[in-house]
């Protein structure tokens, strides 16, 4: 049995996360925002759904709600074996219109959110000499498609952390992948915000109408039968779960990959090939994949 926390258990993947690792008799401890407001019905679902998961109120834009949160799982459970950070917010549009609050709270969530949780679970994952986190990113984070400008910086900063991150604390015998799914119908459009300076996009004409229709096309296709399955996320953190340490990739690609798939085959040995441009490679070479 192991100690899971995944953040962003409310919905989508974090959801279906939570359910599969409990029916292997895991500990889930489940985190989301206002479990007992707006988020009530969630947490009956998942606590009705196996006595192995427990929702946590966690809100990973807070530090100290993180604090709170960690400090009372590692008092209850004495070790978290891995973390699973889920939480995510998308806004599709033109990008110059959307403002820099906007995009500076997508940041809050999809990065700076990740990076507290990390910082809050990794000192007890490095003193067992051990751990896994597994960051949820996008193909995004790996290319950048029109219309997803805020977005993607969002996912590409959370890229960038995790890898440096990943060789930094495989001398500890912690693991740190990413998990990078395509579209899926999960809901995380909806979720999204209108841009905030609408004179930006009425000086753009027709093409700020592209992005709504293209939101509408995504919606449909992906709630068509032939729409990728959410659930193969979940089988691919259930896969990283189960492998040893220093086999696992540093980046799985889940889905229509957009050539994604490709760009890693491509640039991984590259990278990892800066350990050893930099003498570090008896260090730190353990993280390479």
């Amino acid at each position: 049995m192991k100690n899971i926390i995944i953040t962003g258990s409310s919905s989508g993947f974090g959801l279906k996360a939570a359910k599969d690792f409990a029916d292997k008799g895991n500990q889930v401890f489940a985190t989301m925002r206002n479990p007992d407001g707006k988020n009530a019905e969630k947490k009956a679902e998942l606590e009705g759904h196996s006595t192995h998961i427990k929702v946590v109120d966690m809100d990973v834009t807070d530090e100290a709600s993180i604090k709170n949160a960690i400090d009372g799982i590692i008092a209850e459970v004495g070790n978290i074996d891995i973390l699973i950070n889920n939480a995510g917010i998308m806004y599709l549009g033109i990008t110059e219109a959307f403002s820099v609050e906007q995009a500076r709270f997508q940041m809050e969530t999809n990065y700076f959110g990740a990076i507290r949780v990390m910082q809050a679970v990794l000192p007890s994952m490095r003193k067992a000499g051990s751990g896994l986190i597994i960051n949820t990113s996008s193909l995004v984070g790996r290319m950048s498609p029109p219309f997803f400008g805020t977005y993607t910086a969002t996912k590409h900063a959370l890229e960038g952390y995790s890898q440096a991150l990943r060789y930094e604390v495989s001398p500890f015998g912690v693991d740190v992948v990413m998990v990078e799914p395509g579209p899926f119908g999960t809901g995380l459009l909806a979720s999204g915000q209108a841009p905030a300076h609408n004179d930006t996009l009425e000086s753009y004409g027709e093409l700020a109408g592209v992005p709504i229709a293209m939101g509408e096309n995504f919606a449909q296709m992906l709630q068509s039968e032939d729409a990728p399955d959410p659930q193969w996320v979940v089988d691919a953190y259930l896969k990283l779960a189960e492998m040893p340490f220093g086999e696992r990739p540093t980046r799985t690609v889940v889905g229509i990959t957009w050539g994604v798939d490709e760009i890693n085959q491509l640039t991984q040995p590259i990278q990892d090939n800066v350990l050893k441009e930099m003498q570090l490679d008896s260090v730190l070479g353990g993280a390479s994949a």
